[in-house]
């Protein structure tokens, strides 16, 4: 599964393997599944390629042969090496945004490169007609990007109406038009500074996927790696970077994904890594090697299982940020203003699944019997943060939002509607990633729960 899917995600993710009758799930990021294909790809000799003090990259922008999975995604991720007792470790230190940029986005744009040429011929096309165009152009694509020696592919456009066959509109795509448009729209030369361009928004939009507004990925990928500065500062048996580095150094990159089997595609994002890190006086990184982009992350699925039955190189991990729901401050109520928000935090980066529970030590107050909403935040930069940690105030990047969770909490035989119950909380990562929240009153055996899902809560 994508490494940056958020709590709700991950557990739509076990409903629907549970749907399907997968009973004992565990769910593994992607990047990992990438990096573990690597390890036993190399036969032992992953440590001869490695040293204490990388920083491993993961980049996947990926690309689904089969039309109906087909993928549209960048996930960044960073595994970081240390050593522990005399042994190389892996760890698992930063996860990205589940950005929706990636081979949909491509094949589309080589649509409207077609689009162009055709009605410079007179051609208009219809949405009909440039959706069976996006197809085309995928196949077209992957063509050119997988056999060298192609200079150009046929595009076959349908026609509309009776004549499908004979009015069907023929044209192609050269190497050249793929290339340019691919690397000059999704991978242009951009400083380490840049940051994914934002756009005025139209007041009213149809609802659907949070697609990227910027396609550009090496915009994406400074953000991230800009955000991730202080990514291994706390991770112990580290040999840190450095001060001034305006960015998270990787020493190593490994590639993920059907779109980056190009090699022009490859050089073009390892030139510009090697820009930012020549213009901060750092070492150059390294390519690693992988055999089967196509493939990588199911061979390293099916690998991770072999390891946690017999026993291997494991990646350290946990939850890729930290998790806090937000506690309404009391407050004299004023017209127009709402009362103050703090987060509290409930689980910290890195904490693994299956840990024995905390408790934080404040208690708040759980209104139950009437209709109440609660709010999550995440944050993949905020790792000095304990349970129970308050937070008055914080800045955009810091923490994100995330899907809030409405509900109703049942009063039982001892509360009124309406209550305001002294709790204090609880929470516990399970197998599969997501987080469970438990309101633990004062008094009784009670206990209210309510699953970092969509679906809403109930009471154990």
């Amino acid at each position: 599964m994508p490494a940056s899917f958020d709590p709700a995600a991950r557990e739509l993710t076990a409903d629907a393997a549970r749907a399907v009758g997968i009973e004992n799930l565990v769910l593994l990021e992607e990047p990992q599944a990438a990096l573990y294909n690597w390890v036993n790809d190399s036969h032992g000799s992953w440590r001869k390629q490695v040293r204490v003090g990388d920083i491993i990259l993961v980049q996947d922008a990926d690309i689904n042969i089969n039309v109906k999975a087909n993928s549209s995604k960048t996930v960044l991720s960073i595994l970081a090496e240390s050593k522990e007792r005399g042994d190389l470790v892996l760890t698992r230190v930063a996860v990205g945004e589940h950005i929706l940029l990636g081979g949909d986005n491509m094949d589309l744009a080589l649509a409207h490169v077609v689009k162009g040429k055709l009605g410079q011929l007179g051609v208009e096309l219809d949405r009909w007609q440039i959706q069976a165009l996006t197809h085309g152009c995928r196949h077209a694509k992957e063509r050119t990007l997988s056999e060298p020696d192609l200079d150009l592919v046929p595009v076959v456009v349908p026609s509309r109406g009776a004549k499908l066959v004979g009015g069907s509109i023929r044209t192609e795509l050269t190497r050249d038009e793929v290339t340019r448009t691919l690397i000059d729209g999704f991978f242009p030369e951009v400083p380490a500074s840049a940051r994914p361009a934002g756009r005025a928004r139209t007041a009213l939009t149809k609802l659907g996927l949070p697609f990227a507004q910027d396609p550009a990925v090496t915009r994406h990928l400074a953000a991230f790696l800009g955000r991730q500065t202080a990514a291994t500062e706390t991770l112990e048996g580290f040999v840190p970077q450095g001060a001034g580095r305006t960015f998270l150094h990787p020493t190593a990159v490994l590639f993920n994904g059907g779109v980056f089997k190009a090699e022009v595609l490859r050089e073009r994002v390892m030139q510009i890594i090697e820009q930012w890190l020549d213009a901060e006086g750092g070492a150059s990184a390294r390519l690693l090697g992988a055999p089967d982009l196509d493939l990588a992350v199911a061979r390293g699925a099916a690998y991770y299982g072999y390891v946690r039955r017999v026993g291997g190189v494991r990646i350290r991990g946990g939850t890729a940020q930290s998790y806090y729901v937000g506690i309404e401050s009391s407050m004299p109520a004023v017209p127009g203003v709402e009362p103050p928000l703090q987060a509290l935090c409930l689980a910290p980066f890195g904490m693994e699944e299956g840990s024995d529970p905390e408790i934080a030590p404040q208690e708040f107050g759980l209104v139950v019997g009437e209709p109440v909403r609660f709010r999550f935040f995440g944050s993949s930069v905020r790792r000095e943060d304990r349970v129970g940690t308050l937070i008055e105030e914080w800045t955009p990047d810091e923490l994100e939002e995330l899907e809030e969770l409405q509900a109703e909490l049942p009063t039982g035989a001892h509360y009124q509607a309406g209550d305001i119950v002294p709790v204090r909380l609880q929470a516990a990562v399970t197998e599969v990633g997501t987080l469970e929240l438990t309101a633990i009153p004062r008094k009784g055996t009670k206990r209210w729960k309510v699953e970092f899902n969509v679906r809403g809560s109930g009471d154990e």
